[in-house]
């Protein structure tokens, strides 16, 4: 609904779920509906991306981390894990409702700003999700909480 009130910019929709034919069918004319696509598919499509923008409210949310790895800035509902992987202003920017009015706002704002977004900046916020990273730091956990043990800071229960 927000495209719709923006003639000038263009949506590419990627993904499916339960709304995709409801969706698909009144959508305007400058959203494309491309449906399930294949990982390669979608990344290029996110490397080539102006932004990317998530609607949604979610616990983690993978998309928009990966569209920052992909060098892209994101446009998300300011709400759940958005607010733990997009940096206001520096790896993307948020919009507090899930509206039309809000999103075109946000979208607005998003390109007043276009230049503070530096692809460097959003490749190493991703890099803070990356799974090595994981790893690295869940190993050190454990191999700090078992010396811990083994020195008798920390005591075993039976």
């Amino acid at each position: 609904d927000a495209f719709a009130r923006l003639p000038d910019k263009k949506l590419i929709v990627i993904g499916d779920g339960p709304e995709y034919k409801n969706l698909k069918a009144r959508k305007a004319s400058n959203v494309e509906m491309l449906g399930y696509q294949p990982s390669p598919v979608l990344s290029d499509y996110l490397q080539r991306a102006k932004a990317f923008v998530f609607a949604a409210e979610e616990d983690f949310g993978i998309l928009p981390v990966e569209a920052q790895a992909s060098g892209t800035p994101v446009i998300a509902f300011g709400k759940g894990g958005a607010l733990e992987t997009v940096i206001e202003g520096k790896t993307g920017i948020f919009f507090d409702e899930q509206t039309p009015a809000a999103l075109i706002e946000a979208i607005q704002r998003y390109e007043r700003m276009l230049d503070q977004f530096q692809q460097q900046d959003l490749i190493e916020n991703a890099a803070r999700f990356s799974k090595s990273r994981f790893h690295s730091e869940f190993r050190a956990y454990v191999e700090a909480k078992w010396h811990d043990v083994q020195t008798g800071k920390i005591h075993l229960r039976n």
